[in-house]
């Protein structure tokens, strides 16, 4: 059997993951004794990872999460107020997400409120959902500039299709009539969808 054409083929198909699943299937010696059926189902399985693998990586990159934070990781001894139990049923399937239900994280500043909302939207990109971490003048800011050249109702759309919003430093000060209509519609737009 000719293997270059076959690896060139599937990779003409898009189908890395199993290209390089068959690559390892012809160097490895202990693999030959497997049924036909046994091998199929392990490129299809490598195949399925890989593409698992890189939409996760894509959400997290599209998300802008800047820096890693996993719910695994939160430290429960430090005194911040976090409910374990709450936390843990947020984080489970990140069922709130797809409940399209609100969170706010509130507490004095250095507690670890930007932190923890990272580790959440991380968790929601595990889950199969979109996350967008943005700080609020940095959204603000946008929103301006999109108003400013036209592509504000586009700039709406896109966050109203995001299933996790996560606004950061948000009402830290007193906010402009713009910013306030720009929320509401931002608020506006996701309930909607």
């Amino acid at each position: 059997m000719l293997t270059q054409p076959t690896l060139e083929k599937l990779l003409a198909m898009r189908l890395r993951g199993m290209a390089e699943a068959f690559r390892e299937q012809q160097e490895s010696a202990d693999l030959q004794g497997l049924s036909f059926e046994e091998r199929l189902g392990l490129l299809i399985d490598r195949q399925w990872t890989w593409r698992q693998n890189r939409a996760l990586e894509r959400r997290l990159r599209n998300g802008r999460l800047q820096g890693p934070a996993c719910v695994e990781d939160i430290d429960y001894r430090t005194p911040r107020g976090l409910d374990r139990p709450l936390v843990r049923g947020l984080t489970a399937e990140s069922a709130w997400v797809r409940e399209h239900q609100n969170l706010f994280l509130i507490g004095p500043t250095g507690i670890g409120k930007t932190w923890l909302a990272r580790a959440l939207a991380q968790k929601a990109c595990r889950d199969g959902y979109t996350a967008l971490f943005q700080k609020a003048l940095e959204l603000f800011r946008s929103l301006a500039t999109a108003r400013a050249d036209g592509s504000h109702s586009k700039a709406l759309y896109q966050l109203g299709r995001v299933d996790l919003l996560v606004v950061d430093d948000w009402a830290m000060a007193p906010m402009s009539e713009t910013e306030r209509r720009d929320f509401l519609e931002i608020c506006d737009t996701r309930y909607q969808a």
